[in-house]
């Protein structure tokens, strides 16, 4: 694995630019290039993808700082009310963030467009050549990509806009990097933000202003941050029994972490994953209790939108004072019809992970008694 300042001279000479802007994504940088060489065991294809999408992401933010430097108007662009979901893994947010992106009175982060966001996509002229093959195959690569029907224009998550300040938990599904993983769990995420913000408003820029759809588990832990840059972000949650997440997103962690290394420790699996989610539900929680914050949230229970997510979606909507068009309700239906895979009945041994589903249970116990309040089930029966 190459140092985080070979990384960065590689990504200066590639593209002939030198200017990264503001925001401090060197510490992130330097922490999980090292957590990456000591820690994380990996196999050729694992250095190889990984170190590729560091370079990548770096890259990236040479060439936003090189766009906003020409085009300095940029920085007008609004973000308005943007909707977050900020809900555990494995909740069902995903079919909903596809679902949202049905509705073409919106703007999603395209899969495409997710770790190339720039130039705009609303200058290039033609086809544009990130909508293609290339991408759609690394985000399968790397993340695991087939057990989610993207698509060409699937919604992807703001997992890579955060990695453009190195800062985004999408690394640690990548690998088994621990220093990095106490580093970002307690890391102030404040100019993460700002930089995903910088970013979106280069995606829009010359397009039709259309209010977004963002997403990404990773938002449980860092709301307060978030909230300094979308002050008027909006924001849906979706429920589930929390032992359900634990066993489903392990299993997702370690099939995605498994390409990357011939020593998979799956007990830091399921370690990382109880010990984050535990968090994240406490920060969101507290967040919740802030002031008039909770009634910025519309809950929705994972068993809800098994049964008729088109009808949870309506409901959303009326609550965001927007119309569910014909047109957008026929492409959930499509969507919905084609996509609805549900998860095999076979869970994993809890053992596997080193989780006590017991223990595990008390430790969301706080979130279970905010569920049962926010999401009722017997809302969704």
């Amino acid at each position: 694995m190459a140092r985080h300042r070979e990384l960065m001279d590689r990504a200066r000479s590639t593209t002939g630019l030198d200017d990264f802007g503001e925001g401090d994504f060197r510490t992130g940088l330097e922490i999980l290039v090292a957590s990456l060489e000591s820690e994380a065991r990996l196999n050729p294809a694992g250095e190889q993808a990984i170190q590729g999408r560091i370079l990548l992401h770096l890259q990236q933010r040479l060439q936003i700082e090189d766009w906003y430097r020409r085009h300095p108007e940029s920085d007008a662009e609004v973000i308005e009310a943007p909707l977050f979901g900020v809900s555990l893994p494995r909740t069902g947010s995903t079919a909903l963030s596809f679902l949202l992106s049905s509705d073409p009175q919106i703007r999603y982060l395209r899969v495409w467009e997710s770790a190339r966001p720039c130039p705009p996509p609303g200058t290039v002229d033609g086809p544009d050549p990130r909508r293609g093959g290339d991408a759609g195959a690394l985000d399968a690569q790397l993340k695991g990509g087939k057990r989610t029907p993207t698509g060409i224009d699937g919604a992807m998550e703001c997992q890579d806009l955060m990695a453009l300040s190195m800062a985004s938990q999408i690394f640690l599904a990548f690998a088994k990097v621990p220093r990095y993983a106490d580093w970002l769990l307690q890391a102030d995420l404040t100019a993460t933000y700002a930089y995903e913000k910088r970013a979106l408003k280069l995606l829009q820029w010359q397009e039709p202003k259309r209010r977004w759809r963002l997403k990404a588990p990773t938002h449980l832990l860092y709301l307060d941050a978030l909230d300094h840059s979308f002050p008027d972000a909006r924001f849906v949650m979706t429920h589930r029994d929390p032992s359900d997440v634990l066993l489903s997103v392990c299993s997702v962690y370690a099939d995605i972490m498994g390409k990357f290394t011939d020593h998979l420790d799956h007990a830091w699996i399921g370690e990382l994953n109880l010990r984050s989610w535990t968090e994240g539900m406490r920060r969101a929680i507290a967040f919740r209790q802030q002031g008039t914050n909770d009634a910025r949230f519309f809950d929705i229970h994972f068993k809800a939108m098994q049964q008729d997510p088109i009808d949870q979606v309506r409901r959303l909507y009326d609550w965001l004072g927007e119309e569910v068009s014909p047109e957008f309700a026929q492409a959930m239906a499509q969507w919905w019809a084609k996509n609805d895979a549900r998860e095999p009945n076979a869970r994993p041994d809890p053992a596997l992970f080193g989780l006590d589903m017991d223990q595990a249970r008390s430790a969301f116990a706080d979130y279970i008694a905010c569920m049962d309040r926010w999401a009722p089930t017997r809302n969704a029966a």
